[in-house]
């Protein structure tokens, strides 16, 4: 997409020549939210991604500072929520040496901005560049999912420790709100490539998944706050220094469902097994990992298969659906075969 200029509030809106219209709207969103930072005028917004939501790079026409402007989906948090996941950025730059960004407050102080557009609340938020790359996930190795899980087991100590504020509030990661009859990112039955033999397969393995996480239950020593999209894409690295970003996804979920995410989009990878043993050796260098509880990594990653097959079905502007989503089913019921037999 190509640079669009911010503009402030008291210039002619902005109009985009964008020809999807819900990036048009971001990007206005976006422009207006702007005119309560200290960000001066004809700095550019270029997009970066689109996925939950969009995030812009921002870059200060004064400065020539760069920032990252998320512009929150359209109903998809509320604002409580989203000062929420802010709040555990905050602790955990307090009390945890893994390293997550830094918010940028408006002129009077707000870390989530609220625009009005055309009636419907739109949230925002600014935060500071983070230096580094994502790892190349067409060389992945062990030693990337070892790093992953040391930092997994590090972000699970402080939830589990963290004396969360009493008006902490983000959603539920459990059955009813991922498979169960209110599917947040909606059905896998309805994901294209989803036929009469393919639901077939995929259903059995859903009803076996969910009787497993019944007998596992929610119990404090397995359920609790998670990062819910800890995958080597949200870390960047800049040499010795690793900071693990996008924690919008963050909820209440199973602690172990922070594996199945880390496999997102090459669940059955044949070298998925390695870098399983590779994260659960990582992860045991920084806090306990039980046998049962390794025992249920399958599960988590079949979970969040099974989240994703669903997810592209109603996100088929993000890359990830475009790039793959024809092929997905199919092999989301290889996946669904293997663990019917083997696990």
């Amino acid at each position: 997409m190509a640079e669009q200029p911010f503009v402030s509030d008291d210039e002619e809106p902005f109009v985009s020549d964008d020809e999807e219209p819900f990036v048009s709207d971001d990007v206005e969103v976006a422009a207006h939210a702007l005119a309560a930072y200290d960000v001066a005028p004809g700095s550019t917004l270029r997009l970066l991604n689109l996925s939950e939501n969009a995030t812009y790079e921002l870059t200060d026409a004064g400065t020539g500072a760069r920032s990252i402007l998320r512009v929150h989906r359209k109903g998809y948090h509320r604002q409580h929520e989203i000062e929420s996941e802010l709040a555990w950025l905050d602790a955990l730059r307090r009390d945890c040496d893994v390293a997550v960004p830094t918010v940028l407050a408006t002129r009077d102080g707000r870390r989530v901005v609220t625009v009005d557009h055309d009636g419907t609340p739109r949230h925002v938020v600014h935060f500071e560049m983070v230096a580094g790359a994502e790892p190349d996930e067409t060389t992945l190795t062990v030693e990337d999912f070892h790093t992953l899980g040391r930092i997994t087991a590090a972000l699970h100590d402080h939830s589990r420790n963290w004396q969360r504020p009493n008006e902490f509030e983000r959603f539920a990661w459990d059955w009813e709100h991922s498979l169960g009859d209110q599917p947040r990112w909606g059905r896998w039955r309805d994901a294209v490539g989803v036929g009469d033999a393919e639901a077939d397969v995929l259903g059995r393995a859903s009803e076996l998944l969910r009787r497993r996480l019944e007998d596992y239950g929610t119990g404090t020593d397995v359920y609790g706050l998670v990062h819910a999209d800890l995958r080597l894409a949200n870390l960047l690295v800049d040499g010795d220094r690793i900071t693990v970003i996008d924690f919008d996804d963050c909820g209440f979920g199973w602690y172990f469902y922070d594996f199945g995410t880390a496999v997102s989009f090459f669940e059955d990878d044949p070298a998925v097994p390695e870098w399983q043993d590779a994260w659960v050796t990582g992860y045991r260098t920084r806090r306990e990992l039980s046998a049962r509880d390794e025992a249920m990594l399958p599960s988590f990653v079949l979970l969040r298969r099974l989240l994703l097959l669903a997810w592209m079905g109603t996100h088929s502007h993000s890359r990830e659906s475009q790039a793959i989503s024809v092929t997905y089913a199919k092999g989301s019921c290889e996946l669904a075969e293997r663990y019917l037999t083997t696990h």
